[in-house]
């Protein structure tokens, strides 16, 4: 399709509305509309700004209106943020959808609908796969936060695409997001000055550059694939890596009190440890993302590693002192010659 008319939910946060000016610079986009029920924080370039809550059937009349045709769903928050409280996230993610989505079956003129969910969807938990593929369920169903809106969106999305098999229906399940300006809880995990780890476990991690996460949404909506797709960076990154390239420390902290922390923390102000988040701190996932390459079409640019190398970039170092000042030492050590004997050891000495 060409000359079409996007609209976008969730634009006052900065992902939504960077993905929005990346649709608005498609040339097979004709006119790009963000919706939120507050403005945009910074500049939405071409974006045309309509301040509308998609928890209020309010929502349908505004997708007549302007006889939109494809849908960016960007709305499915792990955070409350300026939302208020946990219960009015909750509201907005899954009454919002059911909202959304009846406004779109209601509409003719819908043609495609992309939704940005996300690999928490699949939880974390000892008996895990090794890789998550897009059929597989999660060992343990979530019952309440984050995990649990996510699944009842996902459901929502299924019902709609029954409900309308005329509309391209596109579920990309996003690794967690990262970068320089990604504000979540996972990067406000990572930009503690120390860092908590759960004792005895060191989890694979994966990400995606919120670059990427523009560039895989705008693909979706020019590719117009139906389907349900993993997406992240290529590799696995382990938690004890992750650390070292930030050069913080880390704390190790028994499983039992990781938890209680995150209330402290949330006190402080300082991040927020969601029981998911917990989860994935423990157990990590890895999803497989075959279909994303094969099906989808779809090559990220960053790797999960460039993706948090990147980011961890950023960060000034607040550990590492041992391992800088033994670096300091061995700059000033001689040279040493290789055609020189070795030393002999003393009887009785010190090995190697």
């Amino acid at each position: 399709m060409s000359g079409r008319t996007v609209l976008v939910t969730g634009v006052s946060r900065d992902l939504g509305r960077t993905c929005a000016r990346s649709l608005a610079n498609d040339p097979t986009v004709e006119r790009v509309i963000g919706v939120d029920v507050m403005p945009p924080r910074g500049d939405i370039g071409d974006v045309q700004f309509i301040r509308a809550d998609i928890r209020n059937p309010v929502i349908a009349k505004v997708i007549a209106r302007e006889d939109v045709d494809t849908v960016v769903h960007m709305s499915v928050i792990a955070t409350p943020g300026s939302a208020g409280a946990r219960g009015t996230m909750k509201e907005l993610n899954v009454i919002g959808t059911m909202q959304l989505l009846a406004a779109c079956q209601k509409a003719e003129s819908i043609r495609q609908l992309v939704v940005k969910s996300t690999t928490t969807v699949y939880g974390a938990s000892s008996g895990d796969p090794a890789m998550f593929t897009e059929d597989m369920e999660p060992r343990r169903p979530a019952r309440s936060g984050y995990a649990k809106d996510v699944a009842e969106v996902e459901a929502y999305v299924r019902g709609f695409a029954r409900r309308r098999p005329d509309v391209t229906v596109t579920t990309l399940r996003c690794a967690n997001v990262i970068g320089p300006r990604v504000v979540s809880p996972v990067t406000g995990y990572f930009r503690l000055p120390v860092i908590p780890t759960v004792l005895g476990f060191d989890p694979r991690l994966q990400f995606l550059h919120e670059h990427d996460l523009n560039r895989v949404l705008r693909h979706a909506v020019t590719a117009d694939v139906h389907g349900t797709f993993n997406v992240a960076g290529n590799g696995t990154l382990m938690l004890s890596q992750a650390l070292r390239r930030l050069q913080r420390p880390g704390v190790p902290v028994p499983g039992l009190a990781f938890g209680g922390l995150g209330s402290a923390l949330r006190s402080a102000r300082l991040g927020d440890l969601s029981p998911e988040l917990v989860a994935f701190l423990t157990y990590g996932r890895g999803v497989d993302t075959t279909r994303m390459h094969e099906e989808l079409g779809f090559e990220p640019r960053y790797s999960t590693a460039e993706a948090f190398g990147e980011f961890a970039a950023t960060l000034p170092p607040t550990g590492g002192r041992t391992e800088r000042l033994l670096a300091a030492v061995a700059e000033r050590l001689p040279e040493v010659d290789e055609d020189r004997p070795p030393a002999l050891t003393l009887a009785g000495g010190i090995d190697g």
